[in-house]
């Protein structure tokens, strides 16, 4: 099985680099993997104290990050080497803040694993969510060297838990301690033998939560909404907007605010929403000298601003479900007490089976579905206010894992 793990490995690499010749997204990723080890050769001395976080992308960033900030306070002299999967999760964050060298992770064959350890040598490696990668986490383990993973979540057709998932079963064993963010996945991981590990939760129950520290106001935002209901639509694809717009553009009730924030904010996608759209609608830029209380739908073709964008919310609908990309981010606009609306595809997603459970996100499937839950919101007020304090109420009492991580490591 080994054997067969490192072909399919070796052969993922040649077909990466054969189809990142017509894929820009891929081609990012393959030129950076390519750089790692002279970043890392230039960057790290022998002898420097590291820590090594890893992230497949932006998502898994986001729940490591609360834990991530904590341990640079721990550790202020040592090196902290982050390293992604995905660009979209090494361009966005390149730059961040607590890291001290931010790298694309090489492919997981030996040679890479050996190489990497050797040159980053981690005094402590945290992993998040399941991004397993055998090869080095079983380097991790014969060095003896520390390895978590934090806010993980198993389901039963995973590999792991498989006849033919010998390989990333082991290496499910290098890790001396595994969070969970439920309790399935602690079961699971039972059945397998594995039993250092604790239910901790999402540690973006803790991210989102200290969004309500931070100055939340976009005055350009104000200006648009001009306090009237708001909608937002956060972190759409095609599917969603398909929907969306054509919501929109048949609407004939009281003035209602749209802002739509695209997953993909090439020019291409932008111009097909704002086409689409049969309602005055204003690009974030384009709002400089703008009367932007004239306009019904401002479209965010910037990224970074979304958290903030929510707390201007009366109702938000996340993206992503409609189609079969994964679910966004439904934690961001809970937190400020929205209700919330999603597509159906959302199987994968614990908290959304949760926060549905608690009546406060609705699934749709179509055009009827998302126009009956959008006007029940729209048109009843109370029922739109106790439905996003079911929100916010669940963050509320889904915050702790930072503090049942920290105290682990700091014990």
């Amino acid at each position: 099985m080994n054997l067969l793990y490192n072909i399919t490995i070796q052969l993922a690499s040649v077909v990466l680099k054969l189809l990142s010749l017509f894929n820009n997204k891929l081609k990012l990723g393959v030129d950076g993997r390519a750089l790692t080890f002279n970043k890392l050769d230039q960057f790290l001395n022998k002898g420097d104290k590291t820590l090594w976080f890893h992230c497949a992308s932006l998502g898994e960033y986001e729940q490591g990050l609360p834990i991530f900030t904590e341990l640079r306070k721990d550790y202020p002299n040592h090196k902290i080497v982050l390293s992604f999967f995905s660009p979209s999760g090494y361009e966005i964050r390149k730059k961040a803040p607590f890291a001290d060298l931010v790298v694309y992770l090489p492919l997981d064959t030996k040679n890479n694993a050996k190489r990497f350890i050797n040159l980053v040598n981690p005094e402590l490696t945290v992993f998040v969510k399941y991004e397993i990668w055998p090869n080095y986490l079983n380097e991790i383990k014969s060095r003896g060297l520390r390895a978590l993973l934090i806010s993980a979540v198993f389901r039963k057709d995973q590999s792991f838990f498989k006849w033919y998932g010998s390989q990333t079963k082991k290496a499910l064993f290098a890790f001396e301690h595994i969070f969970t963010q439920n309790e399935t996945s602690k079961k699971l991981l039972e059945s397998i033998n594995y039993t250092n590990a604790t239910i901790s939760g999402d540690t973006r129950f803790d991210r989102v939560s200290n969004q309500l520290n931070t100055d939340n106001n976009l005055d350009f935002i104000k200006a648009f909404k001009d306090n009237k209901l708001c909608i937002v639509i956060g972190s759409s694809w095609p599917e969603d907007e398909t929907l969306i717009i054509e919501f929109i553009n048949n609407y004939l009730g009281t003035p209602i605010k749209f802002i739509i924030a695209p997953h993909n904010i090439k020019s291409k996608q932008i111009e097909n929403i704002q086409t689409n759209l049969k309602k005055p609608s204003i690009l974030f830029t384009q709002k400089e000298k703008k009367d932007l209380s004239q306009y019904d739908v401002f479209i965010l073709d910037t990224i970074g601003l979304l958290s903030k964008a929510y707390s201007y919310a009366d109702i938000a609908y996340v993206g992503g479900a409609m189609g079969n990309t994964g679910l966004h981010n439904i934690l961001e606009p809970a937190v400020f007490g929205a209700p919330i609306i999603i597509g159906k595809n959302y199987q994968k997603f614990p908290e959304a089976f949760d926060m549905i459970k608690n009546k406060g996100v609705k699934s749709v499937s179509n055009i009827t579905e998302l126009g009956t839950e959008l006007n029940s919101l729209i048109n009843d007020p109370e029922s739109r206010l106790t439905t996003g304090n079911q929100n916010a109420d669940f963050i509320k009492k889904n915050k702790g894992a930072v503090i049942q991580i920290m105290q682990y490591l700091r014990k």
